[in-house]
C-alpha cells in the first residue's frame, strides 16, 4: 500500500501540474465539458485521488482497513483552512482591513497594492497565514488580477503574494503551519522565532513586494483611472459589526487546534450573518468548501509518504537540509516536511533552522507546498486566462521572490 500511495501521490503531482490542460479541453469537447471542469479544478485533485486510493486500499487491504485508515488522520487544519477562510472573507472583515489600508494608503493604489503584498502577509503572523492569504486575495484580485494586466505579470504578483504569506507567518510560533509543527517539540516560542526567523522574513517581504509592485506601477495607475469613472461603492459596514465579526475572527483562531469548539462557533457565525444580511455579502461557502477537500486530500495521500520522504530528511547534512527542503517542499506540504524533521532524535539546532528556513522559503512554488495556497489559487483564478492558474506560471512567478527569502534566512 505505501508503494500504491507513493504511485497515486506522483499522479496527483502530475495532475497539479496539467489541470490548466483540462480547462482547456473543456472547450474543446463541449459534451465533457462538466467533467474536464471538474478535472481542472486544482482545488479537487488532491481530494479525487484521495478518493482513489481508499478505493483501491478497500480491495487490496479490506474495506473496514480503508475506512480506519480515513478515520485516523488529523484534519483540524482543513477544517480551520475553511473556516476561516469564511469568516475572513465576509464583508465586515473585508470592509474594516479596507479602511485600514485607505487610512494608511491615502487612497494610492500603488501603495494600496504594496501594503497588500506586504502589511498583510507579516500580519499573518497574529491571524494565522490562512486568514492572511483570504484578505490579500481578496483585496489585491481587483487591482491586480483583472483584465488589462499581462499574465506574466500577474504570475510574478502570485509569487510574491504566497512566498510572501509562507515566510511572513514565522514573526509568531503559532501561525505558520510549518514551525507550528515543531515549535513545542523544539521548544521553539515567538521570541525565539521573532529573533531568529521574524526580522529576516520582514526584510524579504519588504523586498518582494517592493519589486512587484513597482513592476506593476503602471497597471496599477491604469485601473485606479478606470475606476474612476465607475459606479459609487457600496455603503460600508457599520464599524460596530465589523468589530463583531474581528471577534469572531480572533476567537477561531484561539481556538485552531480545538475543532469542535471552532466549528461549533462557526455555526454561531453562520447565525449573526443572517441575524443581519443588510451588512453581508454572499459568504465564500464552495470556495472554502473545496479547498478544504484539497487539504484533508493532501493529508490522506501525504500520510503515507513518510517511508521515503523521512529517510532523505535523516541523511542530509544542515546545508544540504536548507537546499532539500526547498525542493522537496514544492511537491509536499511543508508542515509536513517539518513534522518528519520532529521526528529526527538528536537533529542539531542548526540543521532544526535550516529545515524550517528551507520549508518555508520555498512555500509558494507550487499549490501544495504550503497550507494557505490553494486559498489564494480558489480566490484569483478568475483573474487568469481560462480562470486557470497554471502551475508553471506559478513556479516561474516564484523563483525569485523565493530566491530573496532563501537569502535573507542566510543572513
Amino acid at each position: 500500500m505505501q508503494q500504491i500511495g507513493a504511485i497515486l501521490f506522483a499522479l496527483a503531482l502530475l495532475h497539479t501540474f496539467s489541470a490548466k490542460t483540462f480547462e482547456r479541453l473543456s472547450h474543446r469537447f463541449p459534451r465533457h465539458a462538466g467533467l474536464l471542469h471538474l478535472l481542472g479544478e486544482v482545488e479537487v485533485v488532491f481530494g479525487f485521488w484521495a478518493m482513489v486510493l481508499l478505493v483501491v486500499m478497500a480491495f487490496v487491504a479490506g474495506p473496514q482497513n480503508a475506512i480506519a485508515y480515513a478515520e485516523t488522520q488529523q484534519y483540524t487544519e482543513p477544517l480551520f483552512v475553511f473556516v476561516v477562510m469564511v469568516v475572513a472573507a465576509s464583508r465586515p472583515v473585508l470592509d474594516f482591513v479596507q479602511r485600514l489600508v485607505d487610512l494608511l494608503s491615502g487612497g494610492r493604489p500603488v501603495l494600496q497594492a504594496w501594503l497588500g503584498l506586504a502589511l498583510v502577509p507579516l500580519a499573518g503572523s497574529l491571524i494565522t497565514e490562512p486568514a492572511a492569504m483570504t484578505l490579500a486575495a481578496l483585496m489585491l484580485a481587483p487591482q491586480i488580477f483583472r483584465n488589462g494586466v499581462p499574465e506574466w505579470q500577474k504570475y510574478a504578483a502570485l509569487g510574491v503574494l504566497f512566498v510572501n504569506i509562507s515566510i511572513g507567518g514565522t514573526l509568531t510560533a503559532y501561525a505558520a503551519p510549518p514551525v507550528l509543527m515543531v515549535a513545542a517539540t523544539w521548544q521553539w516560542d515567538s521570541a525565539f522565532m521573532a529573533a531568529n526567523f521574524g526580522w529576516k522574513a520582514t526584510l524579504a517581504v519588504l523586498v518582494n513586494a517592493s519589486a512587484v509592485t513597482w513592476l506593476l506601477r503602471e497597471p496599477l495607475r491604469k485601473g485606479a483611472d478606470s475606476d474612476a469613472a465607475a459606479p459609487a461603492a457600496r455603503a460600508r459596514t457599520p464599524l460596530g459589526t465589523s468589530l463583531i465579526h474581528l471577534a469572531f475572527l480572533a476567537a477561531v483562531v484561539l481556538l485552531a487546534h480545538h475543532p469542535v469548539l471552532f466549528l461549533g462557533l462557526f455555526l454561531f457565525f453562520l447565525g449573526f450573518t443572517s441575524a443581519y444580511p443588510q451588512h453581508q455579502s454572499p459568504l465564500i461557502l464552495k470556495e472554502a468548501l473545496l479547498v478544504g477537500f484539497f487539504l484533508a486530500g493532501l493529508v490522506v495521500l501525504g500520510s503515507m509518504q513518510q517511508w521515503w520522504l523521512q529517510p532523505i530528511v535523516e541523511g542530509l547534512q544542515p546545508l544540504a537540509l536548507f537546499f532539500g527542503a526547498l525542493g522537496l517542499t514544492a511537491i509536499t506540504d511543508n508542515a509536513a516536511l517539518t513534522y518528519l524533521g520532529s521526528l529526527i532524535d538528536g537533529i542539531s539546532p542548526q540543521a532544526q533552522y535550516m529545515l524550517v528556513a528551507g520549508a518555508v522559503a520555498g512555500g509558494g512554488l507550487t499549490v501544495i507546498a504550503n497550507a494557505p495556497n490553494p486559498a489564494g489559487i480558489a480566490l484569483l483564478r478568475k483573474g487568469f486566462r481560462d480562470e486557470s492558474i497554471g502551475a508553471l506560471g506559478l513556479l516561474a512567478g516564484a523563483l525569485a521572490p523565493t530566491a530573496v527569502a532563501a537569502l535573507a534566512f542566510f543572513l
